[in-house]
């Protein structure tokens, strides 16, 4: 498949391949500077850090292993689909966590300077 990438003003055309079928996680995207969405990376499923049963319709989970740069949301919060909730870098990239849907941010379970591992809880919603 052809791509056509724009970083800093230059256009860049790229061919790209998919290795295997991509896991879908719907609660997490990448937000390119142009708010473009784009799926995040596929992770392999981890146990939840809590004991109880967790709705996956009402969290938001980190899709890499990094580190927390800045928190955008506050909860109480009300947020719409695609609104930024925090801020993660992993090997000097940032990625978007953003709002899956439309609700208010129950909690935000990490700080900025926290380190998060894929699959973990960032953002809980109401």
């Amino acid at each position: 498949m052809k791509l056509k990438i724009t970083v800093d003003s230059k256009t860049y055309e790229v061919d790209v391949e998919v290795a295997e079928e991509p896991v879908r996680h719907p609660q997490a995207f990448m937000v390119m500077p142009s708010q473009a969405r784009v799926p995040a990376a596929p992770t392999a499923p981890a146990a939840p850090t809590d004991s109880g049963p967790v709705d996956e319709s009402r969290v938001c989970r980190s899709p890499i292993t990094g580190t927390v740069v800045r928190l955008v949301a506050q909860p109480g919060q009300a947020i719409q689909p695609g609104d930024i909730l925090l801020v993660l870098e992993a090997m000097k990239m940032e990625t978007n966590i953003t709002a899956p849907i439309e609700g208010t941010v129950k909690a935000i379970t990490v700080n900025a300077g926290d380190g998060v591992k894929a699959n973990q809880v960032v953002v809980e919603l109401d």
